[in-house]
C-alpha cells in the first residue's frame, strides 16, 4: 500500500431531483467521511469534495412532472442536501453544484481540449424530433409498444415491462412524452468518445495497476466486484460514448465548435469533471493550488460511489482524464454494493424508503446511532439491509449497554473515589510479573494491548474495511468493561486502594483512547466523551497519530490530576413505541402499493433507467443443485460467478430434478439482498420466464458464454 502526500477525496455526486435516503448514505458517503476524518487524524493533508447534480433529462423530467423549472428543482434539492448532510456529519472540505459558472468553465475547457487533440468521433445520425415542442428528444422522453413483447408504454431506451434494452428507433408508434405527438426521425450529429481505442491500457491499468509500465496501484487493494464489473465490460468489447446531447438543460458545447448549437454535455461527460471545478472552488477559497490534488503524482484520487457508479468512475471517467492528459488516474473506486430495507429493495418511486431529511428532523438525538447502524452493515462487499427492529437493538444493546455503560461507570466511580481527578498510582506496586517478567505491570501490558487494537483498527480503515474497523472500536469498548468487571473496583476499594487507583487510572485512559478512535464513526458522540473527560475535541489534525505516539513512548493519554465532569448518559434508549411509528409508516407504503387480486396481472410500476442499471444480473453456471429438506418447493443450487460462487434457493422443485440442472447455464440477479429461506442463506435469484398455465423456463445467456458476463 503506497503512502501520498495528499489525499482528493470525492463521494458520487447526488443527483438533484429527489431527497437523501439511507441507502445513498450507506453507498457513497458514510464510507468516504469515516476515511477523511480516519486520514485527518493521522495527519493527512485531505481535501474532501462533493456536490449536486444538476443536469440531464431526469432534471427536466421532475420540473415537467412538479410544473416548475429546471432551475428551481435543482435549487431545492441542492439546499436539502447541504443541510442534511451537515446535520448528519458528513465533513466536506467543499459541497459545490455543477451549475456554478466555474463548473460550466471546466467542462467545458476539457471538451475543448478533447476536441482539438482530435479525439472525439463525430458522427452523424437520425434521433427523433418533437417538432411541437421544437427540440430532439433524449431516450427517456419517448415512449412506444415495445418490438419484443408488446407492452405499449416502453421507454426509447428500455421496456421497462420485457427488461429488454432498446433504441428509440425501435419502438413501435413512437410518441413523445413532452406533448403527446408522434416524433420525426431528422439527422443530428454528436461526438463521441472512441473508449474502444483505450481498451488496451484502460486493461493494463484495470488488471495490472499498470500504465505504460508505471506501477499505479495495486489491484488486490481493490475490492473483487469492482475489478469484475470492469473486466466484465472490457471483455465485452467496448464500444464509442456520445458526449453530447441534444437537451435544453446542461452545460452548452463550446460554441466556437462547428454544428454545436443547441448542445450539452452528456451528463457523464460533464459530472465527474465536477469533481475538478468543485477542487478549484475550494483551492479559490483557501488559498490552495487545486493542481496539487489532480495533477501531481505524490496525491490520491480516491472515488467512493454506489456499485451502479463504476463503469463510469472506472472506466469512462478515467478514460477522459488520460485522454485530457495531465490528471492523475484513481488510485481506488472502494464502490459499496446496496442496503436493502426491511427485506426489499430501497424505492424511491414507491417511497419504499428511510429519508435522510425525515430521520434527522424525527430523531435528532439518534443521527449518530445511525451512523453506527448504517456503518456496522455497510454493503462493502455484498448487499446488506436495515431494518427498524435491527437499529433498535444496535442502539440499546450495543451504544447504550456497552459504550455509554462503561463511560458511565468509570466517570462515576472517578467522581465517587478521586473527587474527579484521575488517580496517580505508585507503579512499584504494579508490577505483576507477565511470562516471568517483574518490569512489565498491569496498567502497562493493558495499554500495550490497547495501542495492538487501536493499530488493527488504522488497517482496516485503510483496506476500506470500515464494518471491521468500527467493530474493533466497540471491542476496545468491551475491553474496558472486562477491566472493570475483572477488577471489581466497587469491590476491591475496601481492601486494596492502591489497585484500584491502577484499574480507574487505566480505565480513563481507555475512555481517552475511545474517544479519539470512534470520531470517524460517530463525531458527535466523540464530542460528548471530550467533554466528560474535559479535554478538548479532536482536532482532526493529527490527534490519532499523536495518541499513538504516546502510547508507543508509554506515556500518559489523559495525566494524573487532570479533573473530569460529572456523569451524563452519552446515547438514550430507543422505546418500541417510537420503532413502531417509524415501521407504521413503511406498512402505509407497502398497503398503499400492494395489489389485490383484480390487480394482479395489471402492468408493474414504472421504474427509471437509473433503476434498472442498479441491477447487476450476471451468466452464471449451476455446478450443484438438492432439494431443501421439509420444502417441496424449493431446491438448494450452488451457482458459478466466475470469480465466485454462491447458494442460491430457488421455488422451482416442481418444474425441475436435481440432477437435470448441473451444468446448466442460467442468468443471476446478483444483488438482491441475501435472505435466509428455510434456515438456507440465499445469496441471488435465478431469472425464469412463466409461461400462460404456470410452466418455467430459463432465461439463459448462449453457450460458450463465461460465467459473470454482465447482462444488460
Amino acid at each position: 500500500m503506497r503512502y501520498f502526500d495528499r489525499y482528493l477525496i470525492t463521494s458520487a455526486l447526488p443527483y438533484a431531483n429527489g431527497p437523501l435516503h439511507i441507502g445513498h448514505l450507506s453507498g457513497a458517503y458514510l464510507s468516504a467521511d469515516v476515511y477523511c476524518r480516519f486520514l485527518r487524524l493521522m495527519g493527512k493533508d485531505v481535501v474532501f469534495i462533493c456536490g449536486s447534480d444538476e443536469h440531464g433529462a431526469a432534471i427536466t423530467i421532475r420540473a415537467a412532472k412538479d410544473g416548475v423549472g429546471p432551475q428551481e428543482i435543482v435549487d431545492r434539492y441542492h439546499a436539502s442536501f447541504k443541510d442534511t448532510f451537515q446535520k448528519v456529519g458528513i465533513s466536506f472540505d467543499m459541497y459545490h453544484r455543477t451549475s456554478e459558472e466555474i463548473h460550466h468553465q471546466t467542462s467545458q475547457d476539457f471538451f475543448r481540449k478533447l476536441y482539438e487533440k482530435g479525439e472525439f468521433q463525430e458522427k452523424e445520425s437520425e434521433q427523433y424530433y418533437d417538432a411541437k415542442a421544437e427540440q430532439f428528444l433524449a431516450d427517456r422522453y419517448i415512449k412506444g409498444t415495445c418490438p419484443k413483447c408488446d407492452y405499449d408504454a416502453a421507454y426509447g431506451d428500455q421496456c421497462e415491462n420485457c427488461g429488454s434494452a432498446l433504441s428509440p428507433t425501435e419502438l413501435i408508434h413512437p410518441v413523445s412524452t413532452i406533448t403527446g405527438e408522434t416524433p420525426e426521425l431528422r439527422k443530428t450529429t454528436h461526438w463521441f468518445l472512441p473508449l474502444d481505442k483505450y481498451e488496451g491500457w484502460l486493461k493494463e491499468w484495470i488488471e495490472e495497476g499498470k500504465l505504460e509500465g508505471e506501477e499505479l496501484h495495486d489491484p488486490a487493494d481493490w475490492k473483487n466486484h469492482v475489478l469484475g464489473q470492469c473486466k466484465s465490460w472490457i471483455d465485452g468489447g467496448l464500444h464509442p460514448r456520445a458526449m453530447t446531447r441534444d437537451l435544453k438543460w446542461g452545460v452548452d458545447v463550446p460554441q466556437e465548435i462547428p454544428g454545436t448549437e443547441g448542445k450539452k454535455l452528456y451528463v457523464w461527460m460533464d459530472a465527474p469533471i465536477g469533481y475538478i471545478s468543485a477542487t478549484k472552488q475550494w483551492a479559490k477559497e483557501n488559498g490552495k493550488n487545486w493542481e496539487d490534488y489532480w495533477q501531481d503524482d505524490k496525491s490520491a484520487l480516491v472515488h467512493f460511489i454506489g456499485k451502479d457508479n463504476i463503469v463510469f468512475h472506472c472506466l469512462i471517467f478515467p478514460a477522459i482524464l488520460k485522454a485530457h492528459g495531465g490528471y492523475n488516474l484513481p488510485y481506488n473506486v472502494p464502490a459499496n454494493q446496496f442496503m436493502n430495507l426491511e427485506g426489499k429493495k430501497i424505492s424511491t418511486s414507491r417511497n419504499w424508503a428511510v429519508w435522510v431529511d425525515e430521520f434527522v428532523e424525527e430523531m435528532p438525538e439518534h443521527i449518530d446511532a445511525l451512523r453506527y447502524a448504517l456503518i456496522r452493515n455497510m454493503p462493502e462487499l455484498k448487499d446488506s439491509e436495515f431494518t427498524w427492529s435491527g437499529f433498535q437493538e444496535y442502539n440499546n444493546t450495543e451504544l447504550v449497554n456497552n459504550i455509554a455503560n462503561y463511560f458511565n461507570r468509570v466517570v462515576v466511580l472517578t467522581n465517587k473515589y478521586y473527587e474527579g481527578q484521575v488517580p496517580e498510582f505508585d507503579l512499584d506496586l504494579d508490577l505483576i510479573g507477565v511470562e516471568g517478567d517483574m518490569n512489565t505491570s498491569y496498567h502497562d501490558s493493558e495499554m500495550l494491548a490497547l495501542f495492538d487494537k487501536l493499530q488493527v483498527m488504522c488497517d482496516h480503515v485503510r483496506a476500506y474495511d470500515f464494518r471491521s474497523a468500527l467493530q474493533v472500536v466497540m471491542e476496545i469498548s468491551s475491553n474496558g468493561n472486562q477491566i472493570l468487571q475483572f477488577n471489581e473496583p466497587w469491590k476491591m476499594i475496601k481492601e486494596d486502594e492502591e489497585r484500584v487507583k491502577v484499574v480507574m487510572n487505566l480505565s480513563l485512559q481507555y475512555c481517552y483512547a475511545l474517544s479519539t478512535a470512534i470520531f470517524p464513526f460517530m463525531p458527535e458522540t466523540s464530542n460528548r466523551m471530550r467533554e466528560l473527560l474535559n479535554v478538548s475535541k479532536v482536532s482532526s489534525s493529527g490527534d490519532l497519530v499523536e495518541m499513538l505516539d504516546a502510547l508507543a513512548e508509554g506515556a500518559f493519554l489523559i495525566d494524573p490530576g487532570h479533573k473530569v465532569n460529572k456523569a451524563k448518559h452519552l446515547f438514550t434508549r430507543i422505546d418500541d413505541a417510537l420503532i413502531e411509528k417509524q415501521k407504521a409508516k413503511l406498512g402505509a407504503v407497502q398497503e398503499e402499493a400492494t395489489p389485490n387480486d383484480a390487480d394482479k396481472n395489471a402492468e408493474k410500476e414504472l421504474i427509471s433507467f437509473d433503476d434498472f442499471m442498479k441491477m447487476d444480473i450476471r451468466t452464471a453456471t449451476i455446478l450443484e443443485a438438492e432439494k431443501v429438506k421439509k420444502a417441496d418447493k424449493l431446491l438448494k443450487l450452488k451457482i458459478d460467478l466466475g470469480y465466485e460462487q454462491r447458494t442460491v434457493v430457488s421455488g422451482i422443485a416442481e418444474h425441475f430434478a436435481p440432477q437435470d440442472l448441473i451444468g446448466k447455464k442460467v442468468s443471476l440477479l446478483a444483488n438482491l439482498a441475501p435472505r435466509k429461506i428455510r434456515g438456507v442463506e440465499s445469496q441471488g435469484m435465478i431469472l425464469m420466464a412463466e409461461g400462460e398455465n404456470g410452466s418455467l423456463d430459463f432465461v439463459s445467456p448462449k453457450e460458450g458464454w463465461p460465467n459473470g458476463m454482465t447482462i444488460r
